[in-house]
């Protein structure tokens, strides 16, 4: 393929960036109507960094050491230093792609005073509206973050997509909705095929493969659509990366350092019969 300008070839690299883990849960906290709900079920928190020739894309930003002790939520990296490993600053990332303005996918905003946001119209207007009146709704969200996004909005640093958006050669976003209104998923061409950042569209493989609704859900029957919608813009369902599952480690190479994992070269060669015997697809 002919290389464009600043060596873009329109096929990225995929990194998933582990800086978090909760394994204190049980199945009960991952998945509605599960008979199995007091066995554990740990949980991964991560990030994920796009990479074409000279452009850098930062999905999503974890979130920091204070968001961490408000929490009761310890963190094992700083989100910018997790970076470090690619030879990137905080300041040096310019583009941030914001899934939804949860605390664990938009609590490290302000770590990346430079980025430019790319976030969608439905989940601004949900986090700044009558829905954050209630308790419930607003409990993901940390009031910090949203106006970080605001002032980044009022600084000329956002950009607002509707639905299906193309945002570069082999790049999309994809409006899904469900656990969060505005919740967008990240399609990418790799050299594996096209790839799906779930974020939180699918906490887990099994949320999706067997179909089991997260208990953190605004629209139920968006949730469920998502779950179709992710099957059909991936190229395999193993090219569907999950938000939140620790499995990811398992299934792709190492990278750069331990907590990291290249994906966009495709799962180990295991990775098809790891699922399908442990969800029956």
């Amino acid at each position: 393929m002919m290389a464009k300008a600043g060596g873009q070839t329109g096929t990225w690299q995929v990194h998933a960036v582990k800086y978090a883990d909760r394994n204190a849960r049980s199945r009960g906290d991952s998945f509605l109507f599960d008979d199995n709900h007091d066995a554990p079920h740990a949980m991964d928190y991560f990030m994920w960094l796009l990479r074409d020739g000279d452009r850098v894309i930062l999905v999503d930003t974890g979130y920091d050491h204070n968001e961490a002790k408000l929490r009761g939520r310890p963190i094992r990296l700083d989100p910018g230093e997790a970076l470090e490993p690619f030879g990137l600053t905080p300041e040096q990332i310019t583009e941030v792609i914001v899934t939804h303005l949860h605390y664990d996918h938009a609590g490290g905003l302000a770590l990346f005073p430079n980025a430019h946001l790319h976030l969608q119209e439905a989940e601004m207007a949900f986090a700044t509206g009558p829905c954050m009146c209630h308790d419930v709704l607003r409990d993901p969200f940390t009031a910090g973050h949203i106006c970080e996004a605001v002032m980044r909005l009022y600084g000329g640093k956002l950009t607002f997509h509707s639905g299906d958006s193309q945002l570069a050669d082999g790049l999309s976003l994809h409006c899904i909705g469900g656990h969060s209104r505005g919740l967008q998923c990240v399609r990418v061409r790799t050299k594996a095929g096209w790839m799906v950042l779930a974020s939180d569209a699918a906490h887990y493989y099994e949320n999706v493969l067997s179909r089991k609704p997260f208990p953190i859900v605004v629209d139920l029957q968006d949730m469920m659509q998502g779950f179709e919608r992710l099957i059909k813009l991936a190229s395999r369902p193993e090219l569907i990366i999950p938000g939140h599952d620790p499995l990811v480690r398992r299934l792709f190479p190492q990278g750069l350092a331990s907590h990291i994992h290249r994906l966009d070269v495709g799962p180990e060669a295991k990775a098809l019969a790891k699922i399908s015997s442990e969800f029956g697809k």
